[in-house]
Parts: structure tokens; C-alpha cells; sequence
């Protein structure tokens, strides 16, 4: 060792002034862990508490400086004399101070001394004893100790939420308070978790605070307390973005898994993530290094990034361990990834490993490989063996809820008959978000049940009777919104809309109290996901948020909205609510990432909201190109949805307010979506295009699956004159622009074809409304329908709408009524 690392290394170790003691300074100027076991084993009988506590912290401070793959702790833990300091420092634990104490505990632990230890044990216990009197960075400390052992839930660790909860006023280190924080996570009422953020954003506010490691643990505290509260994620944000050189590819992919964890997308983070990712490619050539590499770039990367990623991943496959491998194949799910060599390779791999992982970690692996389209029959032969094996043994109501739903997905027609009864067994202690995981697995077993195994569905419909009993009573007893919340967070499909949804939204007109200004983003975006009409909680909404809009932070303002504008609903007071929405974002145009920006503006557009300075803000090249960027980071359907809602924003623009002069700029993207369609006839649409031809006089009066000026699809066109009498059509054919024919309106927007109807000729179109385009629980239209109505009405036309539960009502069963009807609806509505 160079003799300034010497020096380094004193210093972090605070030794006594050189000549006050000299066996210190002997162990002071040793530069590797021979020479401190060497000293160590001459002068065993002289050693005291100092001196076993300052070899141990230099044994430590070796380890730390060095990378991961050159650490040499199995070395240190095996040698006798390490053995030698263990044996003293139990021996004189009486004689430590508190900071000795606990220093020693950190240590030991960090060189993997277990927990079951004698050492260990002993230091534990006089911690406990003396842990009123730890000043707070000791306090910190012990609780580090604690949650390496992973005690997050013991009477110690609750011991230590109680002493922060009373001395939290004299906390007023950051990296104290940050560390505190995370290690009691699991231990806190929501009560203190606000008192613990609040006393965050003071100090982050009031002092010179610029380590990123502290507002990293603050963040994984917002995570671990499932509680994304913004204005304090945005300073930790701010604090990663200043440091960004600085981290390695570990606090990258942890951030970028508390920024997922919480739904806190922040574009200027992912493109600085993914720049400072690519800087480090070159630089991780040991394995575990590189797993947590491709972690975290994959997901970021474009195509060229992600073929060196795989190529260097083929490469070292073999040398992964399980949880490296495990990483890696759920990497490649988030990626899509469908590089077949490397997805059978890694499959091969985990066949050799699958022995060695739990059973959560089975149901990963399985869930992983089916997303990738793994063929490997033996392999999913024995993922189905050991998933079963495990359900059969399974006791945790997660547990079993995890295990049945992968067991589900695999292909069987043989249903275990042991199944039903672990299940069974769990139910009553199962949330709702695994009673829904189980009702999907159940239900299916049920239909392949009534196939195969007559005897088998019986069996199972008991078994779903049971759970719909489970879920409804648990929707009966919930008295706490934010916790129903949780639970419904992740709920959809078949189960919840016809067993729940109805109890459901009686129980949250039961809690409509409870509904505040920090949970209104979230109930409103749950709503929003049902597409269930219930008014008086929509009111609720807005009351609550003209109220609190101040204290919605303006991120969240797009989710408040999203249940009025998908659902077409006005509330009281409608132009006062959107207006203040519209204010609350207002101020932070330049800091909203682009893509949400562009979310809340389509919402807005659907209401037939269009903010000038909004519109004019997502429209200029600067915002677009930044929008551009942030889309080649985030995952492909979610990018897929943002490009789709750009297009149909900048159609609304062009269409309701020509006065904003936004250019349509989506031509190239609507042909490319039209080459990608499968344009299909319906036997719905072919019964209404016979029926509207017999009604207009032939086939050649109506045209079927038109697109309109802006790439409108439309059911059926046909053209009246001024008396009401149909005209021909001369070209029957689909109307689908190809890449070299113009297109149908001139730079003005005007339709070409218009000018060639004969004068007090009208365009008429003709819709059918399937059920997408009400609301699940009533007859009322949704919005995004409205808004089409409204845009085929400018271009011209005069819409007919055909809801499919007047078409299909039993007032409409024969050929004539549904002549009569359409005659009703075509000529009566348009003169």
C-alpha cells in the first residue's frame, strides 16, 4: 500500500496521536489484513476493547475501498486470528462505550459474521439494554445493524421508531435522519411517515444538502412506505440529477426501481440515467457487475445498445449466479426481448439452477419465460412440478396466491386434486388483490374443468362461491379508503366487474368522507379504470379537489381529470373545476415531463378543453424533439400510447381551434398505422350494410369502412341531396390512402370531395356503438365517442349513431324494424 492510503485510512479510523499508545500505532500503520492478524497474533494478551475495536474497523475499511470482486471477507472470517478478536471483543463487550459497542456490531456484520454468532448474539442483546440512553447517530446505526438482519418488524426495530417518534426535533443530520428513516419504514404509522417527511423536506430545504446516498434512502422510504408523496421525490430527483457522474450502475437501477414502484417517471432522470449507463458500458466486465448494468440500461436503450447488451450477456451466462440469472431473464421480459439463442440459453441455465430458488422465485422465473415465449417443453415440465410442490406445502396467502395464478398459465389438462384445499385454506386471510390473482386461475381451471374432468369443475365452482363470499365480505368490513386502495390498485377483468364492482362502489360511497386532497388522485384514477358512471362520487372528486388544488401536486392533476373526460361527466361547478386544473399546471409547463404533459392536454381535448398556451407549448419543436427523446426510454406500449394520444391531440387542435395554426404533422404516422391495420367485416356490419342498402335502394348508395379526412374510421358513408334522396357511389372499393395518393383535403382542411357534392348534398355517416363506448354501468356515452361526433360534425358530415343495445333490443328483430329504425334515424334526424 502507497503510504497516503495509509494515512487515508488512519484518519477514517480516528486513532489515538501517535506515541500514546503503540500497539495502536502498530496496528495504525499495517496496510494489509496480514499485517493487523500478525499483530493481532503477537500481542493477543495485550489487546484491549481500543484495540479489538480498531483492527476490526481496519479489517472492514480493507474491504470497503476495494471493488466487489476483489473483497477478500471469506479470507478474513476464516482466519484464526479473526477468530482471536471475536473471542475478546465478546469477552470485553462490559467494557465498550456505546459508539464501540455498536461499531462493532456494523463491522462484524459487514465482514459476515452471522447472526446466530455468539458475538453477534451478545453485542445484540447490550445494544437492546442500553438503547434509551444511544445518542441518534448510534441510534442510526443499530438500526442499520438490525435491518441487515433483516428485522424490520421486531420488538428492537419498534423500539426504535418509538425513540425517533420522540426525539425526532433534535434530528438535524440528514444522513442521520435518512437512515433512520429507512429502517423503520416497516414499523411506522402514517402519522409519524408524515412527520418523518416533513422533518425531511425542512432539512433538505434548510441545509447544504447535496449527498445523494441520503436523498437515495429517502426515496426508498417513500417506496417502502408505498406513499409517493412528489414535492419530496422531485428534491431527491433535483439532488441525483446534480450528481448523476457520480453514480454507479447500482444507485441508478435502485432509483429507477423506487421511481417505478411509485408510478414517478421523470424524463430529465431517465435520459440523464441512460447517458451516464452508456458512459459505464465498457467499464463492468465482471459479471455481477454487469448484471446490475443490464438491469438497469436494458429497459432504456435503443436497438444498438441493447445487441451489445445480449451479445456480452451470451458471453458470461454460465457464470451467473441464480439471483444474477433471475435479474437477468426478468430484465429481458421488461425489455420484450426476443433474441432466441439467448433466451435458450438462459433457459438452460436456469434448468441447471432451479433447485437452488424459492418458491416466489419459481413463480418469477415461470411468469419471465412464458412472457419471452420460451420453447422448452422439459423445462416447463418441471417449472409445473415444482410450482405444484410448492402449493401443496404453501402456507402465506401471497405465497399461494402467486404460485396458483403461474400454475394457471401453463398449458395442463390435468387439474391436482390437492390444489383446491390449500387454497381453500387461505381465502379467509387472502386481500383482495389475491382473491382476484386466484379467481382468475380458478375460473379458467373451471372451463378446461368442464372439458376434461367432469368431476373437477364441481369442485372448483364450490371453491369460487367461497371466494366471492371472501371478496364481499372484505369489501363490507373495509373502513379505511387508503387501504382499500391498495388493494384495488392492481384489479381488473372478469372477477372484479361481475362479482365486486357493484359492492365496491357502495362501499366508497360508505367511506365518502374519507376521500382528502392526498388520496383524490388515485380514487379518481381507479374510477377512471372501471368505467363505471357513479356521480356522486365524481362530485365528491371535485369538491374535494376546488378545495384542496393547492395541495394536489400538479403532477397528479391528470389523474383527477381523467374520470370526467373518459366518462363525458360534467360535475356542478364543471367550468370552475377544469379551470382550476388548468391553473394548477399552469406554472410548472417547462417542468412537466413531456409525456404527461401531452396526456393532460388529450384529456382537456376530450372535454373540449384547448388552453392556448398549453397547446402552443406541445406543439413547438423543442418540446417535441424532448418528448421524442423521453419516448425511446419508456417501454413500448406505454411509448405506442403516447405517439397514438400526440396524433390525436394535434387532429383536435387542427380541428376545433384552426385559430392556434398547429400543423398536422401525422400523415406519415397515420399510413404507417393504417399498413399495420387488419381492416375486418363484422357479420354485425355486414347485417347493417344489407339492411342500408335495401333502405337506400342498392349497395352502390353505401360505402363501408371509410376513413375520413384525418384518418377518421368510420362504419358506413353515404350522401344525400337536398331532398333527402341517396346518391351513388361510383367507386365502391375500401377508401384507404396508400403512400402515393393525395390526400383528401386541400392545405386549408378542406375536403376535397365536399366541393364535389352537388350543391345541398350531405355527407351522412353511419356508426354502430359497441359497448366500449359506454360507460359499463349505464347507457351514457364516454368521451373519447364525443369527441368524434363532434370532429366528423366539422368536417362536415351528419352522424348517425347506432347504440348496439337499441340495434340488439327485442323491439328490433326483424329486417323490417331495423329498416324502419335506421330510416328513423337517417332521414328523420337529418332534415
Amino acid at each position: 500500500m502507497l503510504p497516503l492510503k495509509i494515512i487515508r485510512l488512519k484518519h477514517l479510523c480516528h486513532p489515538l496521536p501517535m506515541g500514546c499508545d503503540s500497539l495502536l500505532d502498530q496496528l495504525g500503520s499495517c496496510s494489509t489484513e496480514d499485517k493487523i492478524f500478525d499483530v493481532v497474533g503477537k500481542n493477543k494478551a495485550k489487546l484491549s476493547v481500543k484495540h479489538v475495536g480498531h483492527a476490526i474497523n481496519l479489517l472492514w475499511q480493507f474491504q470497503k475501498e476495494r471493488p466487489q470482486m476483489l473483497r477478500t471477507i471469506d479470507f478474513i472470517r476464516k482466519h484464526p486470528q479473526f477468530m482471536v478478536l471475536r473471542v475478546l471483543a465478546e469477552n470485553k463487550i462490559d467494557l465498550m462505550d456505546d459508539e464501540t459497542l455498536v461499531d462493532m456490531l456494523y463491522n462484524a456484520l459487514r465482514l459476515n459474521v452471522e447472526s446466530h454468532d455468539s458475538m453477534v448474539q451478545q453485542l445484540m442483546v447490550e445494544a437492546w439494554g442500553r438503547i434509551q440512553r444511544f445518542s441518534m447517530a448510534t441510534l442510526s446505526k443499530f438500526a442499520v445493524c438490525l435491518t441487515d438482519q433483516h428485522m424490520y418488524h421486531s420488538p428492537i426495530m419498534g423500539e426504535i421508531a418509538d425513540i425517533v417518534s420522540r426525539k425526532l426535533g433534535f434530528i438535524q443530520d440528514a444522513r442521520i435522519l435518512s437512515s433512520l428513516m429507512l429502517s423503520v419504514s416497516a414499523m411506522i404509522s402514517p402519522r409519524l411517515r408524515n412527520c418523518l417527511i416533513e422533518k425531511a423536506e425542512f432539512l433538505m430545504d434548510t441545509n447544504d444538502f447535496s449527498e445523494f446516498n441520503t436523498s437515495r434512502r429517502i426515496a426508498q422510504f417513500l417506496r417502502n412506505t408505498k406513499f409517493s408523496y412528489r414535492p419530496l421525490l422531485e428534491k431527491c430527483n433535483k439532488i441525483f440529477l446534480q450528481n448523476i457522474k457520480c453514480l454507479d450502475a447500482d444507485n441508478i437501477s435502485i432509483i429507477l426501481g423506487v421511481y417505478q414502484s411509485l408510478h414517478f417517471n421523470n424524463c430529465d432522470f431517465r435520459l440523464a440515467a441512460k447517458w451516464r449507463l452508456t458512459e459505464l458500458l465498457n467499464t463492468y466486465a465482471d459479471p455481477a457487475s454487469f448484471v446490475r448494468l443490464f438491469a438497469a440500461l436494458g429497459p432504456l436503450s435503443g436497438p444498438e445498445v441493447r445487441e451489445r447488451l445480449e451479445s456480452a450477456i451470451l458471453l458470461m451466462v454460465e457464470e451467473f449466479s441464480p439471483s444474477q440469472t433471475l435479474a437477468i431473464i426478468e430484465t429481458m421480459e421488461e425489455m420484450e426481448c426476443r433474441n432466441v439463442q439467448l433466451i435458450q440459453k438462459i433457459a438452460l441455465t436456469l434448468h441447471k439452477q432451479l433447485d437452488l430458488y424459492k418458491p416466489v422465485d419459481i413463480a418469477r422465473v415461470t411468469q419471465a419465460l412464458l412472457s419471452l415465449r420460451c420453447q422448452n417443453p422439459e423445462l416447463c415440465a418441471e417449472l409445473r412440478r415444482l410450482l405444484v410442490s410448492y402449493l401443496h406445502r404453501s402456507v402465506v396467502p401471497y405465497e399461494v396466491s402467486m404460485l396458483t395464478r403461474v400454475l394457471s398459465l401453463l398449458p395442463s389438462l390435468r387439474i391436482d386434486h390437492l390444489i383446491p384445499a390449500r387454497i381453500d385454506a387461505v381465502l379467509a386471510q387472502c386481500n383482495l388483490s389475491d382473491l382476484n390473482a386466484l379467481a382468475i386461475a380458478i375460473t379458467k381451471w373451471v372451463r378446461i374443468g368442464s372439458s376434461y374432468q367432469s368431476g373437477t369443475s364441481a369442485v372448483y365452482m364450490k371453491l369460487l362461491q367461497r371466494l366471492n363470499e371472501c371478496g364481499l365480505e372484505r369489501l363490507q368490513k373495509a373502513d379505511r379508503m387508503d387501504l382499500l386502495l391498495e388493494e384495488l390498485k392492481y384489479i381488473s377483468g372478469e372477477w372484479f366487474e361481475e362479482v365486486l364492482a357493484e359492492e365496491t362502489m357502495a362501499t366508497f360511497e360508505r367511506l365518502i368522507c374519507q376521500i382528502t386532497g392526498s388520496n383524490v388522485p388515485e380514487f379518481a384514477l381507479f374510477l377512471a379504470k372501471t368505467n363505471c358512471l357513479h356521480t356522486g362520487l365524481l362530485d365528491q372528486i371535485s369538491s374535494v379537489t376546488l378545495e384542496h388544488i393547492n395541495k394536489i401536486h400538479y403532477t397528479a392533476i391528470y389523474a383527477v381529470l381523467l374520470p370526467f373526460t373518459i366518462l363525458n361527466y360534467d360535475p356542478p361547478q364543471a367550468e370552475e373545476f377544469f379551470e382550476s386544473c388548468i391553473q394548477r399546471i399552469r406554472p410548472y409547463l417547462n417542468l412537466c415531463d413531456p409525456h404527461l404533459l401531452v396526456l393532460f392536454a388529450y384529456s382537456l381535448a376530450l372535454a373540449g378543453y384547448f388552453p392556448e398556451d398549453i397547446i402552443k407549448t406541445i406543439f413547438h419543436v423543442d418540446f417535441l424533439a424532448k418528448l421524442d427523446s423521453q419516448l425511446d426510454t419508456l417501454p413500448k406500449a406505454l411509448n405506442m400510447r403516447i405517439r397514438l394520444r400526440l396524433m390525436e391531440l394535434n387532429r383536435a387542435a387542427c380541428l376545433e381551434c384552426p385559430e392556434f395554426q398547429t400543423p398536422w404533422f401525422h400523415d406519415r404516422y397515420c399510413q404507417q398505422l393504417l399498413n399495420k391495420g387488419n381492416i375486418s367485416v363484422s357479420p354485425l356490419q355486414q347485417q347493417i350494410q344489407e339492411i342500408l342498402g335495401q333502405l337506400l335502394g342498392g349497395s352502390i348508395y353505401a360505402k363501408a369502412s371509410v376513413f375520413t379526412p384525418y384518418y377518421y374510421f368510420i362504419d358506413f358513408e353515404c350522401v344525400l341531396d337536398k331532398h333527402q334522396k341517396p346518391l351513388p357511389f361510383v367507386d365502391q372499393s375500401t377508401m384507404l390512402l396508400s403512400k402515393k395518393e393525395k390526400m383528401p383535403w386541400e392545405p386549408d382542411n378542406k375536403f376535397i370531395g365536399e366541393k364535389q357534392l352537388p350543391p345541398g348534398a350531405q355527407r351522412v355517416v353511419v356508426e354502430f356503438l359497441d359497448s366500449k363506448a359506454f360507460c359499463k354501468n349505464s347507457h351514457h356515452i364516454k368521451g373519447e365517442t364525443v369527441m368524434k361526433k363532434r370532429h366528423l360534425e366539422i368536417l362536415g358530415y351528419h352522424v348517425v349513431q347506432i347504440p348496439h343495445f337499441e340495434w340488439n333490443s327485442m323491439e328490433l328483430s326483424t329486417k323490417d324494424a331495423w329498416v324502419e329504425y335506421l330510416k328513423q334515424k337517417i332521414f328523420a334526424e337529418e332534415s
